[in-house]
């Protein structure tokens, strides 16, 4: 159960050092977008062997677009949860070719600076894990969501399914800022129609022995919990494939 109050208080670390909201303010942060959110970023190497070496007509590709949490900082690929969750699919019988496209750092101005490329490569399921870095750096909530309607849509149109993986920030923010950023996510989902996974960090936030010395990004532990949250939402996307449903 997501607990808000207390939610991201692990986050703390972060937000701290961009400053915190008083109650009702505006949170901190020039809206003007950086370098790494109005260019896209080269895409990682290991990302394009891995689209590269899948054959056509295989098993369903599924990508992962996300930040530092998606791509498992410190972490080597295969502890990461996007490969514990396909891990435990295909335990289950459920066939799949898993792409990890997180970048440390990602907002999801960059998320969908890079998503055409992403989308060239014909996946069939997009996880879209972004928005907790736009958050952290206090960006209009505006811009957050339009960005992220923008990567559902988008991918809804080349024919994927999606999967929309969400997140809370701290209350030192500011009750409005916050409480508006975690409502980005339930909205999304309800107008365009797709699965959503309440907390990513459900039952990892908070807890020492799941995450990294940082307090913030989980260790490999923290990311097979992670993979448990995340797996029900996927194989239900996965089955609905099989049975021949549309994007969404």
């Amino acid at each position: 159960m997501v607990r808000p109050a207390s939610i991201l208080a692990a986050l703390l670390v972060l937000a701290s050092g961009l400053g915190g909201c008083g109650e009702g303010e505006a949170p901190p942060g020039d809206p003007t977008p950086s370098p790494e959110e109005s260019s896209p970023p080269t895409p990682p190497a290991d990302v394009s062997v891995e689209i590269e070496a899948e054959a056509p007509g295989g098993p369903p590709r599924v990508v992962f677009l996300g930040d530092s949490l998606t791509a498992g900082l410190s972490l080597d690929e295969d502890q990461a949860f996007p490969a514990r969750v396909a891990e435990s699919l295909r335990e289950q019988g459920l066939a799949l070719v898993v792409v990890n496209a997180g970048v440390s750092g990602d907002t999801s101005a960059g998320g969908l600076a890079r998503l055409d490329w992403l989308l060239r490569q014909d996946p069939d399921v997009m996880v879209v894990g972004l928005g907790a870095n736009d958050g952290l750096r206090g960006l209009p909530l505006s811009m957050t969501e339009e960005n992220l309607r923008q990567v559902v849509e988008r991918s809804q149109a080349a024919g994927a399914r999606v999967l929309l993986l969400g997140m809370l920030l701290p209350r030192n923010y500011g009750a409005d800022y916050a409480d508006g950023f975690a409502a980005i996510y339930p909205r999304l989902a309800e107008q365009l129609g797709v699965p959503l996974v309440p907390f990513l960090l459900e039952g990892v936030a908070l807890q020492p022995e799941l995450n990294l010395s940082d307090g913030i990004h989980p260790n490999p532990a923290g990311h097979r919990r992670v993979a448990e949250t995340v797996e029900p939402f996927l194989r239900e996307v996965l089955q609905g494939l099989e049975a021949g449903a549309g994007p969404g």
